[in-house]
């Protein structure tokens, strides 16, 4: 059977897709090997990487003692109100980082500097971490733990050698969203005046305009993403040690005794600190603050705006991901799989990457295009694609072998069997990733504050303008604005990672 136009589109988008790591190179290329030698040779880009990795280690440590102790407390104890406890644990994902960042500053304006965003990144991105091995520990056949116990192995023991190991994957996958978060994070640490690489090569390209050199140390941070995900590889390869055809039977779970009020207590700190500081600053200035001007008309216009581009983006980027993802699910081939990663490739850019390769484009090839509003949609496709493709991915592998060979078989042609039968399927995958991509395009900041047309702001980008005249009671109902849209999307990805708990009552 012909295989059509699908690998030419599926090709097409891939390679869209993942150009901004090409526009990059090409713009740091026009800076010449001996100015790129003096640039990327100065102290200040030690100071940045040492930043950077100093903040990446710590917090990525943070997160994943943080994140393993609350999945473990959740999922393997008696912890009373487990569920509500999983549902709290999450809720900090609803709160972008840079909300994150002026609730601490706007309330405690010692909370700067390396300590304050080790602390404020920590409590804002552990449940990168928490749901993945919550998910791990629910859907594990328990029975190993079981034999190590029956064996006279402690708890502790059990723990170290048994439970953790088995979660290893789900930590690794968790470390690696934690450190690319903290590459490309802009907000969060302009306001907690702690410079890396985001927040330099924002400032030289506003500053300065100066492409080449904000390239350079571009390529510099894409380089220490792309060596994460090559870490990130070989750890799930070393970590594949759950056992195959596991039933994801659960077991009885483990008595806490007289540490239940322990247990307790640890959880409401961690739940006070990571959701309850941003929810008591948003109140806090809604109602008292001296600066709120309540520009009830101003929200109302930027809300529908930032809807207006995020709805636009998940349009495309969904509908963009149905050939690459159709691809790769009908034909397993070297070449689909090389697409299907290429087009992953994004999910390693900082959004301060793909939004200066987007505004090199417009600036050498397509200057009428600049500043406008289909270059913004642009970016957040590119941005947001992997979110759509991982959606519409999960939901073809759902779908019967054949299916469509069965349709053709009866006279159908190959276009009407995707309109009639495949697309119908997946639908609920498509409304997934449409979701996901709106509800995560209306809190982006970085990329906008580059790629925004002239005189149009949305919800991030006119609560950064608040923030940095510090006018917080002002800026307070664009944030509480942008967490009730996300609100949905953390309910929606905590249902769909955790699932439903398979409980087997230990016998005795």
């Amino acid at each position: 059977m012909a295989p059509g136009p699908l690998p030419l589109v599926a090709g097409l988008v891939a390679l869209f897709v993942a150009s901004p790591l090409v526009f990059v190179g090409l713009q740091a290329a026009q800076a010449g090997s001996g100015s790129a030698r003096r640039q990327l040779a100065r102290p200040v880009v030690g100071t940045l990487l040492w930043h950077t990795v100093a903040l990446t280690t710590v917090v990525t440590a943070g997160t994943l003692v943080l994140g393993f102790t609350a999945a473990y407390l959740v999922e393997r104890t008696d912890l009373p109100g487990r569920r509500a406890w999983t549902v709290a644990l999450a809720m900090p994902l609803a709160v972008p980082e840079f909300v994150h960042g002026y609730s601490w500053v706007s309330l405690f304006p010692q909370v700067q500097g390396y300590g304050g965003a080790v602390l404020v990144m920590t409590s804002s991105l552990y449940p990168l971490v928490f749901l993945p091995v919550a998910a791990t520990l629910r859907h594990t056949d328990a029975s190993a733990e079981e034999v190590a116990r029956s064996l006279g192995r402690g708890r502790l023991a059990t723990l170290w050698r048994v439970t953790l190991p088995l979660t290893r994957p789900a930590l690794a996958g968790g470390a690696l969203l934690v450190s690319l978060y903290l590459l490309g994070e802009y907000g969060a640490f302009a306001m907690l005046r702690y410079t890396t690489f985001a927040t330099t090569i924002y400032n030289e390209f506003q500053t300065s305009f100066d492409m080449a050199s904000a390239s350079l140390l571009t390529l510099a941070l894409v380089g220490l993403a792309l060596l994460l995900v090559a870490l990130d590889a070989r750890a799930a390869r070393r970590g594949r040690v759950v056992r195959e055809g596991a039933t994801g039977r659960g077991c009885a779970p483990m008595a806490l005794g007289h540490w239940k009020p322990v247990a307790v207590g640890a959880l409401a700190a961690v739940v006070g600190v990571t959701l309850g500081v941003p929810v008591f600053a948003l109140v806090h200035w809604l109602v008292r603050g001296s600066s709120t001007t309540l520009p009830s008309a101003s929200v109302v216009t930027e809300t529908a705006t930032t809807l207006g581009y995020s709805l636009s983006a998940a349009a495309l980027a969904t509908a963009a991901a149905v050939p690459v993802a159709l691809y790769s699910w009908r034909r397993p081939t070297r070449l689909a799989r090389t697409v299907e990663r290429a087009a992953y490739l994004t999910r390693a850019l900082p959004g301060i990457a793909v939004a200066l390769s987007v505004v090199y484009f417009a600036i050498r090839y397509a200057q009428p295009l600049y500043q406008q509003p289909s270059l913004l949609v642009a970016g957040y496709v590119v941005l947001f694609f992997p979110l759509a493709l991982t959606s519409v991915r999960a939901s073809l592998a759902h779908v019967p072998h054949g299916v469509e060979d069965v349709a053709r078989s009866l006279g159908v042609r190959r276009i009407a069997v995707l309109g009639r039968v495949t697309l119908p399927l997946i639908l609920p995958g498509l409304g997934a990733a449409f979701a996901m991509v709106t509800l995560t395009a209306s809190t982006e900041l970085t990329a906008t504050l580059l790629l925004r047309p002239t005189g149009t702001e949305t919800l991030a980008t006119q609560f950064w303008i608040y923030t940095t005249g510090l006018s917080y009671g002002a800026a307070a109902p664009y944030a509480a604005v942008m967490v009730a849209l996300s609100v949905p999307a953390v309910l929606m990805l905590t249902r769909r990672t955790l699932g439903t708990r398979t409980t087997t009552p230990r016998e005795n």
